[in-house]
């Protein structure tokens, strides 16, 4: 085994032991998709304690540790914590066969190990409002007929059907063009944030909604997360309503996720035509 290659081999059980329930398909995309080919020319800046460090060279080492890179350090738009995707991919559990959308793929790094996980005879379309990075995705992804991307919002109806639906920005909402995406037993993967001062990223938490019947969702948060905002996946009064939900630290509580219909005394938060409920789906 070759010096990177032991390298990627110890980052991607370092980053799926943090899952907490080892999954070897996800340490084997993790351990085979070089990192460095999706982040440009080192050497790279990383993010950590609200500021940028630099690695002291072009060492592609470097990036396999569970660090956080930048891709646009002007507009705070990183490469994110390798253990937290690992937790969301073990979550996820990506298929072969399978068909992801991918929304806020940046560069392409975490689309490509989602199409590791699904293979050849899978499907991933990934979405990426900026257009350099997602111009930069789209060559990064090239080599994989399978993956399809869009340099536009993941946010407007209709997407294709899928199994599953990863998004890597904030949202305030779980958008109608997620849910209405998704199978039957597929699994929406989203950061439900709030909004901090001045409209800046603030925690909010990973909320996992399974469509089990046609208009029945299972909704758990997974983990705490800050994610930049998702564009037109925001609004701010529903913002504020979510601000005080997490505030009480009882997100552990969800059950489900309704759309429509009136709130009852299960509701943890409610946004205009959505509502999570304390209560499992009867």
């Amino acid at each position: 085994m070759g010096r990177l290659e032991a390298h990627r081999s110890f980052f991607a059980n370092l980053v799926t032991a943090a899952a907490g329930k080892p999954n070897s398909r996800i340490a084997a995309a993790f351990a085979s998709t070089p990192r460095e080919n999706f982040l440009g020319p080192g050497p790279w800046r990383i993010f950590v304690g609200g500021t940028y460090i630099t690695t002291p060279s072009a060492d592609p080492a470097f990036l396999y540790q569970d660090v956080i890179v930048a891709l646009s350090e002007e507009k705070k738009i990183n490469n994110g914590q390798p253990t937290l995707h690992a937790v969301s991919l073990t979550t996820l559990d990506p298929k072969e066969g399978e068909t992801v959308i991918h929304v806020g793929a940046g560069t392409g790094y975490y689309t490509a190990l989602l199409r590791n996980l699904v293979g050849s005879r899978g499907q991933v379309f990934a979405y990426e409002i900026n257009p350099e990075l997602g111009g930069r995705a789209k060559t990064n992804l090239a080599d994989f007929p399978n993956v399809t991307v869009y340099t536009r919002s993941g946010t407007e109806s209709p997407m294709p059907a899928c199994d599953i639906c990863y998004v890597n920005a904030g949202a305030t909402m779980p958008l109608d063009a997620w849910l209405d995406a998704l199978r039957p037993k597929g699994k929406l993967l989203f950061p439900l944030t709030p909004d901090g001062p001045g409209g800046a990223p603030a925690p909010g938490g990973m909320l996992l909604i399974t469509r089990t019947a046609a208009e029945n969702f299972d909704a758990r948060f997974i983990m705490p997360v800050m994610f930049t905002p998702c564009l037109g996946a925001r609004d701010e009064q529903t913002a504020q309503t979510l601000a005080a939900a997490f505030k009480r630290g009882d997100m552990g509580n969800v059950r489900s996720l309704h759309r429509d219909g009136i709130a009852d005394g299960s509701c943890w938060c409610a946004g205009d035509r959505w509502w999570l409920s304390t209560a499992p789906n009867s």
